[in-house]
């Protein structure tokens, strides 16, 4: 995977921006995001009583990368009515799968660029 494989679901200069170029900081930080996802993502179930603080951290970590369709889906699902919760973490699961696919494009080019350079 590399960049051309980023879906859209990340706003690359984002972390750019935030890691100032600095590929090794930007590697470690997508890295703290996947390890972020398994750990919060088997929360995001209306039975789990940490889904509220699953989707709250999520939401930060996708913001603190580009992930903003992860990011507005976690408010979605943190202002969403107990009817209509199930199906509002679902768009959150879907736009974690998305910013995931992209982070691992984005890794993958990163691990390339470390290599030749």
């Amino acid at each position: 995977m590399s960049r051309r494989d980023l879906a859209g679901a990340i706003d690359v200069s984002v972390l750019d921006s935030f890691t100032q170029g600095d590929t090794a900081l930007a590697d470690e930080v997508l890295g703290l995001f996947q390890q972020q996802a398994n750990i919060w993502s088997p929360m995001l179930e209306v039975t789990s009583p940490g889904w509220k603080d699953a989707v709250h951290t999520l939401k930060g970590s996708a913001a603190g990368i580009g992930a903003h369709g992860l990011a507005e889906a976690c408010v979605s699902a943190e202002q969403a009515d107990p009817a209509a919760l199930a199906g509002r973490l679902e768009g959150v699961k879907d736009a974690l799968a998305a910013a995931l696919a992209d982070v691992a494009a984005w890794r993958h080019e990163l691990m390339l660029a470390s290599l030749k350079g």
